[in-house]
């Protein structure tokens, strides 16, 4: 029985090691390269004006259509994702995907690596 929750337990570690680490290749210097097709829309600098889109400093852990002052659409309110490496990822992949009636008109990253890196310089830019 211990060998049993020994070895879920390393299994567990193991998960969550994997799926934290997904996103900790991203290299913030190429994601800031990558975010200049963001930039037509958002801002990352803290108290930067909003534009087309939410500026997105401090995106990490907030919850979407909550940026104050921001006008979003009622489906991005409605759907109330608490934004992660995770949601960013899937949302940044195709946003009409994970919230159908979304403003935003951007086809997403199709490649991996760029999700990766424009993830790892919100977070940077974040403070993350």
């Amino acid at each position: 029985m211990k060998l049993v929750k020994a070895l879920s337990l390393a299994v567990g570690v193991a998960f969550v090691v994997a799926s934290t680490s997904a996103y900790a290749g991203g290299d913030a210097v190429k994601g800031e390269k990558v975010f200049k097709k963001c930039k037509v829309c958002h801002t990352i600098k803290a108290g930067a004006k909003y534009r087309v889109g939410p500026n997105l400093n401090g995106v990490f852990g907030r919850t979407s259509g909550t940026s104050p002052g921001f006008k979003y659409s009622k489906a991005m309110k409605a759907a109330a994702i608490v934004w992660d490496e995770k949601t960013l990822d899937k949302f940044l992949t195709k946003p009409r995907n994970l919230v159908k009636k979304t403003k935003m008109t951007f086809p997403g990253l199709r490649k991996e690596k760029d999700r990766e890196n424009v993830i790892a310089y919100l977070k940077k830019m974040s403070g993350k």
